[in-house]
């Protein structure tokens, strides 16, 4: 990434809120409608908080998730593998010996839920009997009929804080079918709250970014944003963001921050055999002399 984006993607200012009446989709719920995440970035020696409130309102079942996620320790030391003009990507790989390690999701959750005597939430299993759990959520956006009546409290600008997931299949393929527990409850679906669904919006598990671009609208259709940065400007604008563009002044015309990362092989530890052998790559562009780790995910507020 060249110095002309970096320096552009760290003088993104904050945006306003997009803050309206919502209606929780679970009743009964006693926790709070908007709890607290800090996540600390580790960069070039120092230490950046970022403190992010969620929305349960937006996504209950996936912000349950990553609290859950957060609450084991899933995400302490793993790394941004991307590191796009709009998106810092986390939550699925960490580096090893300089390169790109891709975490086993489905063993490390089954591990910690042993560890720490724990069943993390999920709504995606493999099977009509649902026997075989896949330690995701129903994607709670538009693309899955999931709508919020009264509207959505977070969208996608400066700060947002979105759950996504890789893709499983090309253009005009199929993929695998999973049966799933509808955000919704089955309102949408004549009463019944399992149905089967594509797999791919239906596969959030561990990935994570935080929007650094201004507005990026038609991507709330299709990933779920969970909650907002309280203080961008200070703690990534002029925090975590300044300091990337510091370190890069230190560097040569010539050198760039990341690495370009070609034809990195995507779900490798899929449960579905078809959806491994796909054969699909994506181009990461990856911190990786003056990595940037996701040192930890701390539960603030529930």
């Amino acid at each position: 990434m060249n110095k002309k984006v970096l320096r552009r993607v760290a003088a993104v200012g904050i945006t306003s809120l997009i803050a309206v009446g919502s209606v929780a989709m679970f009743a009964g719920c006693t926790q709070s409608n908007n709890p607290e995440v800090t996540i600390t970035y580790s960069f070039n020696g120092e230490d950046y908080e970022v403190d992010y409130i969620l929305s349960r309102s937006d996504a209950p079942m996936t912000v349950q998730h990553f609290i859950e996620l957060a609450d084991a320790g899933f995400y302490d030391g793993l790394v941004v593998h991307d590191y796009q003009d709009y998106t810092l990507k986390s939550g699925g790989y960490r580096l090893t010996n300089g390169a790109l390690e891709e975490v086993n999701y489905l063993e490390a959750v089954k591990a910690l839920e042993a560890e720490k005597d724990v069943t993390f939430t999920q709504s995606v299993w493999a099977d009509e009997e649902r026997t075989v759990p896949l330690y995701s959520v129903y994607g709670e956006f538009s693309a899955n009929g999931v709508e919020q009546e009264y509207g959505k409290q977070y969208a996608h600008s400066a700060g947002a804080l979105v759950m996504y997931y890789t893709q499983k299949k090309e253009a005009g393929g199929t993929d695998e079918q999973v049966w799933v527990q509808r955000a919704d409850g089955g309102a949408d679906n004549d009463g019944n709250a399992y149905q089967q669904l594509g797999y791919e919006y239906n596969s959030i598990t561990s990935l994570f970014y935080t929007f650094t671009g201004e507005s990026r609208s038609e991507a709330d259709a299709k990933y779920c944003v969970i909650g907002k940065a309280k203080d961008y400007t200070e703690q990534m604008t002029n925090g975590l963001l300044a300091a990337i563009s510091d370190y890069e002044d230190t560097l040569d015309e010539e050198d760039s921050f990341t690495d370009t990362q070609e034809n990195v092989k995507l779900n490798q530890c899929d449960y579905f055999e078809t959806v491994k052998k796909g054969g699909l790559t994506a181009e990461y562009e990856t911190p990786i002399d003056m990595p940037i780790v996701v040192k930890s995910v701390k539960v603030t507020k529930y």
